[in-house]
């Protein structure tokens, strides 16, 4: 008999379950991820008589309200006039102004012609979540 009690105790302690309490009072609110926003963008050609040869630039102003540190990644993806991609360029940021973003590229290092009108440009932004944001700007050419 004592062994039956002892089965029948163990059965029941193991099949009871067990009470879990949340605590959600916490008064510190979690933090939340706020994608960056660019804020403008800009980009365009000139010659350079000094490397005698054309220069694409790209700029930008990233606002993210999660701090610019926030801010690790903003390209160039270049696309023709008929939505065909041609080419993506890094930017990096300017300096002591964390919130600019630009780089510059010898035309000769790229497929891009300083005379064609037809590119479209869209300037992407992400933060450490990947979250993102973007715009689509022509450039200056001649």
């Amino acid at each position: 008999m004592r062994s039956d009690a002892f089965l029948m105790a163990l059965t029941l302690s193991l099949s009871s379950g067990c009470i879990v309490v949340s605590d959600d009072n916490d008064p510190a609110p979690r933090p939340v991820n706020v994608a960056p926003t660019v804020n403008w963008a800009d980009a365009g050609c000139y010659y350079d008589s000094y490397y005698n040869d054309f220069i694409w630039w790209f700029e930008t102003e990233v606002i993210d309200n999660n701090g610019a540190q926030d801010v690790v990644a903003v390209y160039a993806d270049v696309y023709d006039a008929r939505g065909t991609f041609v080419e993506t360029f890094q930017l990096f940021p300017e300096g002591p102004t964390p919130q600019i973003w630009f780089s510059d590229w010898l035309q000769y290092s790229t497929t891009m012609d300083c005379y064609y009108s037809g590119y479209q440009i869209d300037i992407v932004a992400y933060d450490s979540l990947d979250a993102y944001d973007a715009v689509t700007i022509r450039p200056t050419t001649f």
